[in-house]
């Protein structure tokens, strides 16, 4: 069982930066982050492999950045330019790879992030 514990998030003007970070327990293959803001979906927001490969909404490209440290056990996600539309709760990701193929995700609990205009 991956636990996921996120750090980060809070009440910034528009135009400002945030930075979240997430460990993970162990090494895992995939992480990053999804978000849900009132009366949506959650949708994503960016992944990183253990290549460092990563994905992007296209709503965010060129805003946010996302990175893992070396050890791979740690993802953040640098929020730059941000805009009211970006208000909604973070929540971490990870997808695990077995060694069968199969693959469970797991989230963390969720950090809020308020954008005010």
């Amino acid at each position: 069982q991956v636990q996921l514990v996120e750090s980060g998030g809070g009440l910034v003007q528009a135009g400002g930066s945030l930075r979240l970070s997430c460990a993970a327990s162990e090494i895992v293959f995939v992480m990053g982050w999804y978000r849900q803001a009132p009366g949506k979906q959650r949708e994503l927001v960016a992944t990183i492999t253990g290549g460092s490969s990563t994905n992007y909404a296209d709503s965010v490209k060129g805003r946010f950045t996302v990175s893992r440290d070396n050890a791979k056990i740690t993802v953040f996600l640098q929020m730059n330019s941000l805009k009211p539309e970006d208000t909604a709760v973070y929540y971490c990701y990870a997808r695990q790879i077995r060694t069968d193929g199969t693959f469970k995700d797991y989230w963390g609990q969720g950090t809020q992030v308020t954008v005010s205009s």
